[in-house]
């Protein structure tokens, strides 16, 4: 149940960390260009520095997540046969068929004497 919540907060920070990284321009283009205007709440360079942060953030929170999903994991009970022990209570041999006499070789009469 943990695991699923981890799963889809982790998807959700990657949608947000694809349109933050997109809607920057490394040459100060982008959204940060649209607010040049000074009476704009924000500037330039606040649009940008905002940008910024919320890649390192966005980021950030998605290594977190990421490991804790990892420790989070359910993980099966699964047995290494190379590590496994037989148990002798539950060891039964298996039954042979006896095996046939063997033959007798016969001697060979012979035919001619001389």
């Amino acid at each position: 149940m943990l695991y699923n919540i981890i799963v889809i907060l982790i998807i959700i920070i990657c949608v947000l960390l694809a349109l933050v990284v997109l809607v920057q321009n490394s040459k100060g283009g982008g959204l940060a260009a649209n607010f040049s205007a000074p009476t704009q709440v924000m500037g330039v360079r606040q649009t940008a520095d905002f940008l910024e942060k919320a890649t390192w953030w966005l980021a950030g929170l998605l290594i977190a997540l990421s490991l804790l999903a990892t420790i989070s994991i359910h993980r099966g009970q699964v047995s290494d046969p190379l590590q496994s022990e037989v148990k002798v209570a539950d060891y039964t041999p298996v039954q042979q068929a006896p095996a046939a006499p063997a033959a007798v070789p016969t001697a060979v009469p012979e035919a001619d004497q001389q």
